[in-house]
């Protein structure tokens, strides 16, 4: 897959606290939610994306296998904004999206796909959901759809904040030991907003990692 070709950015570097969630509709969610508190945000006004796509993305952009399986459909309803930095780097947020559930489903925090979008807390924030999910012997299944995508680029162009919606009143959790899907009714719980920071690598690579993650759960406006 061709890539990009995009000036250097600089990753935001400031502390922050993981909590988790479960995938799963309704009575699955954990009573927690995986919120990142932290860094300042660009004071850029969003740009919202055009409406919609979905396209897929090749399964190995950047020559990294980013493929789930059949049953695990990640739907990202959205298309590219006309900007080439935030369009990248709305690409490369859907692929950490798609490497953490591929984690999820090789079982391991240390698949290639999680290293190669993701950086500092974001990488945390990645693995932190995997092991979570391997903890409870889970994999998932089912359909969970993105849309409703904005992007905006710190004021520095250092950064793009990807933001988007999430609707996983489809997206089940299931027990890896019995194949049982756990579902539950669809409630508000089903629904996160979601803003991740991506930081572009800085070794002159046509790549952009997630280095932030910050997650509203329960979000009514996504319903």
């Amino acid at each position: 897959m061709k890539r990009r070709t995009l000036p250097v950015a600089v990753a935001l570097a400031t502390s922050a606290a993981l909590l988790l969630t479960a995938c799963g509709g309704g009575d699955d969610k954990s009573d927690a939610n995986d919120k990142i508190a932290g860094a300042d945000q660009a004071t850029e006004k969003p740009t919202k994306s055009a409406e919609p796509s979905g396209a897929p993305a090749s399964d190995k952009p950047d020559g990294v296998d980013v493929s789930l399986p059949k049953d695990m459909n990640l739907v990202f309803d959205w298309e590219r904004p006309g900007d080439e930095n935030e369009a990248a780097a709305m690409d490369d947020a859907a692929n950490f999206v798609r490497a953490i559930y591929r984690g999820v489903d090789k079982r391991t925090t240390n698949d290639a796909a999680l290293v190669t979008y993701s950086t500092g807390d974001g990488l945390k924030y990645g693995k932190t959901q995997i092991d979570v999910r391997l903890e409870g012997g889970w994999t998932a299944t089912g359909t969970r759809r993105h849309y409703q995508a904005t992007t905006r680029s710190s004021s520095n162009g250092n950064s793009v904040e990807v933001a988007f919606c999430v609707d996983s009143t489809k997206f089940y959790s299931k027990e890896v030991k019995t194949g049982k899907v756990l579902k539950g009714a669809p409630s508000i719980t089903d629904f996160d907003y979601f803003k991740i920071i991506m930081v572009k690598l800085p070794t002159g690579e046509d790549l952009w990692q997630a280095s932030k993650v910050y997650v509203e759960a329960k979000a009514a406006k996504c319903q």
